[in-house]
């Protein structure tokens, strides 16, 4: 995936070896979570709420700094229109009443609990930086869309039928996975392999440590 010099090519298939590299990263995460079953209720709530605090004010800011970042029309378009149904439906919205359901509305102390590593993703997505910045999404994209069902399954336990978030979001996010993956097509084309290979993975890390924060409260 990289030259001599440490810089992304373009003579190899970037995209499909970073998609390879991510979904081993959500395996990975996967892999780490704690069993339902084996979850107390304090601890389905906590998850719950810090995946709230998070996501619901978060995940709009994250994508608008994506389209800042990207140089290209077909990313630009791509990543408007999974901003579009985030707005148009209130996905927000979808995610505070899924929390009021589980009796998980995040308290000041779960803020407080990710509020470092949340701001080092922030701080992340500030940089502007578009190759790096698309593969953060995708990432997460890909994540959240196989970690719904886990996410059902703690709020269930909670005595929770309200899974419209969760729903939809096992649905919709393969799309926007593989929409992320060709506006990321299209911006490795434009960076001519102008992206130092030791950047482009950095969001990934920064968020895989702010999912784990959400898990174990650690």
């Amino acid at each position: 995936m990289t030259s001599a010099s440490g810089v992304l090519t373009s003579k190899q298939s970037q995209t499909a070896t970073i998609q390879a590299h991510l979904d081993e990263a959500i395996e990975g995460l996967l892999a780490s979570l704690p069993a339902p079953q084996q979850v107390s209720a304090d601890q389905r709530r906590g998850i719950i709420a810090r995946y709230s605090a998070v996501l619901e004010g978060n995940f709009i800011y994250w994508m608008t700094g994506a389209y800042l970042a990207v140089g290209t029309d077909e990313a630009r378009a791509k990543i408007i229109e999974n901003l579009r149904e985030e707005v148009r439906d209130c996905h927000p919205g979808m995610m505070r009443r899924f929390a009021l359901a589980a009796h998980a509305v995040p308290t000041e102390a779960d803020a407080q609990a990710v509020y470092q590593n949340l701001m080092n993703v922030r701080l992340f997505i500030g940089k502007l930086s578009p190759v790096p910045i698309v593969i953060t999404m995708a990432f997460f994209e890909g994540f959240i869309q196989r970690f719904m069902p886990y996410l059902a399954e703690l709020a269930q336990r909670q005595g929770s039928a309200e899974m419209e978030y969760t729903d939809v979001h096992g649905v919709c996010d393969i799309t926007h996975t593989q929409e992320l993956f060709r506006a990321l097509d299209a911006e490795i084309a434009l960076a001519n392999g102008s992206v130092a290979s030791d950047e482009i993975f950095e969001g990934v890390t920064l968020l895989q440590n702010l999912i784990r924060n959400i898990v174990v409260n650690d």
